[in-house]
């Protein structure tokens, strides 16, 4: 943890894991649980869908979280669930719940930055707001600046650093002999 600079670990999974987050919360590690879609997991999962619609999904997820809790974990992870299923969990588990795309009822709400800033057109899930579209902005910038590095427009001596003109002299004729 000292030589990643973290202070704690994120595990998906709820039941399956609990037994590897009590181990290493023993160890001294906090772990935070994410349950519900887990996006390393998302291929068996059947993709990027809303997770815990009906009655025996619902119930996996609340034992998920109940696991997790009773493992130690710090907090949970709420992933693309639905807003009923995250209220029952946050009022059930006594650790903070993080919602992102799971309502307004968690603990707390997360978006991905990318998402937040507008950076994706190709696809936005439900859950994601926007709350401002710099992808056209981004693409612009990017393109002017290629453009103005294969034309020589940049960088300028303004956007450079000088030397004393007598070493960079000496250095020329020590090195650049034709």
């Amino acid at each position: 943890m000292k030589e990643g600079g973290v202070d704690g670990v994120k595990l998906e999974g709820g039941v399956r894991v609990a037994d590897k987050v009590e181990a290493i919360v023993k160890a001294g590690i906090p772990v935070m649980g994410h349950i519900g879609l887990t996006p390393q997991s998302v291929s068996l999962l059947g993709g990027f869908k809303v997770q815990g619609k009906d009655i025996d999904s619902a119930r996996k997820i609340v034992e998920d979280a109940i696991a997790l809790e009773q493992a130690g974990v710090f907090s949970i992870v709420l992933e693309c669930v639905p807003s009923g299923l995250a209220e029952i969990i946050t009022k059930r588990v006594s650790v903070p719940t993080i919602g992102i795309g799971a309502g307004p009822y968690c603990d707390g709400q997360v978006l991905v930055l990318h998402d937040l800033l507008g950076l994706f057109r190709r696809f936005r899930p439900k859950f994601v707001k926007a709350y401002i579209d710099l992808y056209d902005i981004i693409l612009k910038t990017l393109i002017d600046y290629r453009e103005e590095v294969k034309e020589g427009k940049f960088p300028t001596s303004e956007h450079s650093f000088s030397m004393n003109e007598e070493v960079l002299k000496t250095l020329k004729e020590e090195y650049l002999k034709a």
